[in-house]
């Protein structure tokens, strides 16, 4: 007697399906080790930020509008500065106003940073506290 073992077509044929099972798993383990660390970065520090009261102020001073051109330029509000000694002078009389106006720098996007350093340096001799820059917002004309 002989033993005559049955094959069939189907065990041969190659399978064509991704067994996901194990992606899903990893998938799932990196997720939740993900939502256990990001709280633990994000407040790793802990801060007692300060609480101020709004106080509306009836007098404010004029901001102070100092330009520096494409050549490097000095001008205050729209009179050229001929030497930094008259930056300083100006500078040094804003400095002394109660309340102090704010120093806003327009330097255009063309021209050197050295000038406007400048500007900025000689605000910060003179004790100016706030110092802003104006610039145009993205995509406006």
């Amino acid at each position: 007697m002989a033993i005559r073992w049955k094959t069939e077509a189907r065990e041969d044929a190659l399978i064509a399906e991704i067994n996901t099972t194990p992606l899903v798993d990893v998938m799932l383990v990196l997720l939740i080790i993900f939502l256990i660390t990001i709280p633990v970065v994000n407040s790793s520090v802990a801060v007692s930020l300060p609480r101020e009261p709004s106080q509306a102020s009836d007098t404010r001073a004029e901001n102070v509008i100092i330009t520096v051109d494409a050549r490097g330029n000095t001008y205050w509000f729209d009179t050229r500065l001929e030497n930094p000694q008259m930056l300083t002078t100006l500078l040094s009389q804003v400095a002394l106003m109660t309340p102090q106006p704010e120093v806003h720098i327009r330097g255009d996007a063309r021209g050197s940073y050295e000038p406007i350093g400048r500007v900025v340096y000689a605000c910060q001799q003179m004790g100016i506290a706030r110092i802003g820059f104006v610039t145009d917002p993205p995509g406006g004309g």
